[in-house]
Parts: C-alpha cells; structure tokens; sequence
C-alpha cells in the first residue's frame, strides 16, 4: 500500500497504541517519519520484519549507530528483541516509523 505522510503518521500512532500500549510523541514520530524519507510511502520499506537477520543488523548498524550514536555496549541487540516483542510477536507488518520510534524512545534520543 502506499501512504501519503499523514496517512503513514496515522497507521504508526495506532500501532504504537494497540500493540505497545504508547501515546505517540508526535514531534518525535513526525521527525522519525521525515528521517525515513521515501521509505515512508510504503511498500516493504516502510515494515520491519524481526525474522530476517539482516534487517537486524542494517537497523543496527544504519539507525541504532549512524543515526542515534549509539556503541556495541548500549544492548542494541536486546533493544532491537524488545520492540520487536513489544509491536507483537505474531504482529508481521511491524511499521519502520513505529519500530525506530520506540528504539528512539528506549534511548532517550531525538532525531
């Protein structure tokens, strides 16, 4: 599917609610959202799926490091597991904007 920006926003605040129980920031989301560039119109870009280990490691490396500042000793590999429990295990269109939101959050970081 492809969403407009608003539409995009509107599908990551419900998902934060229902599967991780978060009222969205929505100042951090919108910056989240703007950071992910085309990525947010949709497609396979604009979902993360837990089960595939490269993505892991592309989140990792590319959002957890180069975008947040994050090192190896910050527990990236178990903040990554949490949100991806927290969004729902059996949940398979995890939304990117929701998941990097809440590893946003889980640090303390802004965008």
């Amino acid at each position: 599917m492809v969403y407009t920006k608003e539409e995009y926003i509107k599908v990551n605040v419900e998902q934060l609610k229902e599967k991780a129980g978060v009222d969205a920031d929505m100042d951090l989301l919108e910056a989240v959202v703007k950071h992910m560039g085309i990525a947010a119109q949709g497609g396979d870009a604009s979902l993360v799926s837990c089960g595939q280990e490269s993505e892991m490691e592309t989140i990792k490396d590319k959002f957890l490091k180069n975008r947040l500042g994050l090192g190896d000793g910050d527990g990236l590999d178990a903040a990554i597991e949490k949100v991806c429990k927290d969004l729902g295990e059996s949940n398979t269109q995890k939304y990117r904007a929701a998941f990097y939101y809440l590893l946003a959050k889980n640090y303390g970081k802004t965008l």
